[in-house]
């Protein structure tokens, strides 16, 4: 008996350190990590992803360049998970996991779903794209410190009418359109 609440008890320190440790890393995170979630249409949606500061950098075309592939994020790639198939653009995504890409140019953006959602912010692999859609790209009127992903419902909303995934950083904000299928 004795035996059993020893274990016990050391059961419940380890759970105890563990959770601390993994706070702890959480804060220790130069890029904090975030999720957004929302239900559109009957999909319930979440996107999981690193959140970078702009630290008095100069964004897109600098530190990200133009014309080249980069994941919106850090550590860990940016991942979404919808609960129903989308209609994103032209491209129909089953519901599942994505890894989202983006390939920012001077003028179009392009978003890519990339089947390999579970993967590190620099592994990349285009044989795993899953699809690509062209965003559109505003310019903000003050500077997003941290990079920020939103899922919002169109307004008005009605039943059917989707919604837009957003990206916004430095004075930057790119985003598309979805309907649930």
């Amino acid at each position: 008996m004795h035996r059993r609440k020893l274990f016990a008890l050391l059961l419940m320190a380890g759970v105890f350190v563990a959770c601390r440790g993994a706070a702890r890393a959480q804060e220790r995170r130069a890029s904090p990590h975030d999720k957004t979630s929302a239900t559109i249409d009957g999909s319930d949606m979440t996107i999981v992803y690193g959140r970078p500061y702009t630290r008095g950098r100069t964004i897109f075309g600098s530190l990200i360049r133009y014309d080249e592939v980069w994941c919106p994020g850090a550590d860990e790639a940016t991942y979404l998970t919808t609960s129903r198939p989308l209609k994103v653009g032209n491209l129909s995504v089953p519901a599942g996991s994505y890894s989202l890409w983006i390939r920012p140019a001077e003028d179009v953006w392009t978003l890519i779903f990339n089947k390999d959602w579970n993967t590190f912010h620099t592994s990349y692999r285009a044989r795993s794209d899953f699809g690509r859609v062209p965003m559109r790209k505003d310019t903000l009127p003050a500077t997003i410190e941290q990079l920020t992903f939103t899922i919002e419902p169109n307004v008005p909303a009605s039943p059917g009418s989707g919604g837009r995934i957003s990206m916004a950083w430095a004075t930057t904000k790119a985003s598309v359109a979805f309907t649930v299928e």
